[in-house]
């Protein structure tokens, strides 16, 4: 009998280790940051300005303005988790060919952005960005839209629940941080855990601007149906926009339908342009 209470009791104090070094390390689980820029908004032929963004914080955070010509609108767009923005150079080139103006924000701790990732940094990064469309730059909310993917989902959703943007796009979201980890740590207590809980499902409910949630069914990362249980709870007005493909590739196996989509919503939401043609080389 004691060998077993003596095996059964190394067992609970090397799980409850593990418990300790999760919580202890949970960032480098959560957040995937590359510091290296492997590109510019250059690269794709676009004109760009480096900006740099001061938050409440104190922290000072990179972001790419591509301004647009008699642009539609402008766009805030908080990226996914893994990389930098320069990953994101041939998505920032279809949004720009969308008609608008765009504000590619940089998060604490990824690519030329000081500071470390945390839920509650993150937030404060996006707050600045709205600080600077909205104050540096003098454009009205309602001329601006939030759109947020994966993790930046979750930030778009904490800023819109603050502010009123013209519209908001949430793509590929998750409905917290602890649905999400359960699902990738089932033998772990993930809720009592977690410091960076990205709670977008109690949020949701709170913003009255028009919203576009677009989920991809065959998202191997954020199940499909998280995406339509953060639907469900959102108030009006709102759509759903389902496309097929991958967690980071649906945009371009779904394009003709994710184009128009895209461009319907914005349309209706009061950011309306011409029929648009397909963006040349997606």
């Amino acid at each position: 009998m004691r060998p077993l209470v003596i095996g059964l009791a190394v067992l609970l104090a090397a799980y409850l280790l593990v418990c300790l070094l999760v919580w202890l390390q949970q960032g480098r689980l959560i957040f995937f940051p590359e510091r290296r820029l492997f590109a510019t908004p250059a690269a794709s032929g676009l004109a760009y300005e480096d900006v740099f963004l001061e938050t409440a914080d104190g922290h000072r955070v990179h972001a790419w303005f591509l301004p647009t010509e008699e642009a539609r609108g402008t766009l805030l767009f908080c990226h996914g988790n893994a990389g930098n923005l320069s990953h994101r150079v041939e998505f920032l080139r279809f949004l720009h060919e969308l008609g608008f103006s765009v504000l590619a924000l940089e998060y604490r701790g990824y690519g030329r952005s000081g500071g470390e990732p945390s839920e509650a940094g993150l937030y404060a990064d996006a707050a600045a960005a709205w600080r600077h469309l909205t104050g540096e730059r003098g454009l009205a909310p309602e001329r601006i839209a939030i759109h947020g993917r994966s993790l930046g989902a979750a930030v778009a959703i904490e800023l819109a629940s603050r502010v009123r943007p013209g519209a908001l796009v949430i793509e590929s979201a998750f409905t917290s941080a602890a649905d999400l980890g359960r699902r990738v740590y089932p033998w772990l207590p993930v809720r009592p855990l977690l410091r960076h809980r990205f709670d977008s499902l109690s949020r949701v409910g709170e913003i009255g601007v028009p919203k576009l949630f677009v989920h991809a069914h065959e998202d191997e990362v954020v199940p499909f149906a998280m995406g339509r249980r953060l639907h469900n709870a959102a108030a009006e007005p709102k759509r759903f926009l389902a496309i097929h493909g991958g967690h980071d590739d649906g945009w371009l196996v779904s394009r003709a339908d994710y184009v128009a989509g895209l461009d319907r919503f914005l349309s209706a939401a009061g950011f309306p342009a011409e029929p648009l043609p397909e963006p040349a080389g997606l």
